[in-house]
């Protein structure tokens, strides 16, 4: 595969300026020639919103502990440690916006090139920017809501978070009496199953996989790059750092992921 690569630092700004240029042609060419595009976002593209990553040198789990999911259904005292976290300070994914990356991937989608987004945020940023619902899999669940444990009746976070703080109440479900907890994935739960055969199908079925803003070092959700390159799929990588994929890329951008995809669609 040709190299795409950025010339390092010490090149002159013209050579570097030459190379982003023929990277950004490069990825059109792709972009236009795909007819099933599957977009695989990461925290990297979410922290162009301002939301911090967990894993990151600066990521939320450097300060914070994370809670494991057969200590959250064992214990109360860990649940009502979990809601805390959850109800107090500043809900920093409530209140961000998509940015150029996400209304990137909304117009692949309105020019009928987007065959599904397969993400590992659990912001739901991709649906605020206009990508049908039906078209995201979330393979890490969503924090926007809560559902039951046991039956998956879905709950509004606002009347939970009232409960809780006026009241000190834990939610339990309504319907069932099973334990309410965030839709997300947590470390030691099981990934949605529906979820992953979803992204695996569309994985099998895509010409173009383009993965955006992820480390792809939390499997099994980063094997299905992987896959798709085995598949015969061109596999297009951007993001800040270099991955353990990069050998395996048609082309590799280490540029921020809105200004990189806004100018290969003649956005910018």
């Amino acid at each position: 595969m040709p190299d795409q690569s950025i010339p390092p630092a010490t090149s002159s700004p013209e050579t570097r300026d030459l190379a982003w240029q023929a990277q950004i042609e490069t990825l059109s060419t792709l972009l236009q020639q795909a007819q099933r595009i599957v977009v695989f976002t990461g925290a990297g593209i979410s922290t162009e919103s301002g939301i911090p990553d967990f894993r990151g040198p600066a990521g939320v789990w450097k300060t914070m502990q994370p809670i494991d999911f057969s200590d959250f259904v064992r214990s109360e005292k860990v649940r009502r440690e979990s809601w805390r976290r959850k109800f107090t300070g500043p809900d920093v994914m409530a209140t961000a916006s998509p940015n150029a990356g996400h209304a990137g991937v909304t117009t692949l989608a309105q020019r009928g090139k987007l065959h599904c987004v397969i993400t590992q945020n659990v912001d739901g940023l991709h649906q605020r920017a206009g990508v049908n619902e039906e078209l995201v899999i979330e393979v890490h669940g969503n924090a926007n809501y809560a559902t039951c444990l046991d039956c998956h009746q879905r709950y509004e976070l606002a009347p939970l978070k009232h409960a809780f703080l006026t009241k000190d109440q834990l939610p339990y479900c309504q319907v069932c009496g099973g334990i309410v907890k965030t839709a997300t994935i947590s470390f030691g739960q099981s990934m949605p199953e529906v979820a992953m055969q979803r992204a695996h199908e569309a994985v099998l079925a895509c010409d173009l996989l383009l993965a955006m803003g992820s480390s792809m070092s939390v499997y099994p959700a980063a094997s299905l790059p992987r896959l798709a390159s085995q598949s015969g799929a061109r596999l297009v990588l951007i993001n800040n750092e270099p991955t353990d994929l990069d050998h395996l890329c048609d082309l590799v951008i280490h540029r921020p992921i809105g200004e990189t995809l806004s100018a290969a669609l003649g956005l910018a």
